[in-house]
């Protein structure tokens, strides 16, 4: 039997969103952006690479700048203005006290409710392994979110005026271990725009790029939508901090 899950907790007005590339966001958490956003609450991106080794075919000089654009055209159609890039190498990401330290600044200068990610763990389903930046940005976002609220960890944030700043939850997308969900029905089809709008990637891909994207969001959403009582939904991890 498939576990129902229980609905996210609204009743915040302002989230971070921090992910390893440009696109991750767009594999289902975008449709629930549209949602929030549509409700009045204020999201920003902040992703800590630009994807730039993700086209085989296009030098990251060139492609870095080329995601970057598709990334914050794809933040439009979800109704975010502000996408921020912290610059690290993409598929090299480490964990580590840079990342952490960069994440907490994110976090103390944009002063979100919530903060939210994506899958930290090691697979997305048995056989299904996930992808080394995916982890270590996800557990980096867990600490560093920890760390923004600690005034004597990172010390030199005070010194650029970037006062601690506590957060309520943590919200990771996908894989095993989600608990809530969000009905996102009414706003499916931005989430596929948001997608689409990665076009040159996803012509990138080749032979592994996806023929249709609304088939391939809408396969997820609805299985999803099923735990949660309606027809599209997008499942969430809840940490509570």
């Amino acid at each position: 039997m498939t576990t129902p899950l229980e609905p996210v907790d609204e009743s915040w007005t302002s989230a971070l969103a921090i992910v390893a590339h440009p696109d991750d966001l767009e594999y289902g958490t975008a449709a629930a952006v549209a949602r929030w956003t549509s409700q009045g609450k204020r999201i920003v991106y902040c992703l800590a690479t630009s994807g730039e080794a993700g086209i085989d075919a296009v030098a990251p000089e060139q492609a870095g700048p080329l995601r970057e654009r598709e990334e914050r055209d794809s933040a439009a159609i979800v109704g975010v203005d502000v996408v921020e890039f912290l610059g690290y190498p993409d598929g090299m990401l480490e964990y580590g006290l840079p990342l952490r330290r960069d994440i907490a600044r994110a976090v103390r200068r944009y002063r979100p409710d919530v903060v939210i990610t994506g899958n930290y763990h090691d697979s997305w389903a048995p056989g299904f392994p996930n992808q080394a930046d995916h982890i270590a940005l996800g557990r980096a976002v867990l600490d560093g979110v920890r760390d923004a609220g600690n005034r004597w960890v990172f010390r030199e944030l005070l010194d650029e005026g970037v006062p601690p700043w506590p957060v309520k939850q943590v919200l990771s997308a996908g894989g095993m271990h989600i608990t809530h969900g969000v009905d996102v029905t009414e706003h499916f089809d931005a989430g596929v725009a948001s997608l689409q709008a990665h076009s040159e990637y996803l012509t990138g891909l080749g032979d592994q790029a996806m023929s249709d994207p609304r088939e391939f969001l809408e396969s997820f959403a609805r299985a999803t939508g099923t735990r949660l009582n309606c027809t599209f939904a997008v499942g969430f991890e809840v940490i509570n901090f």
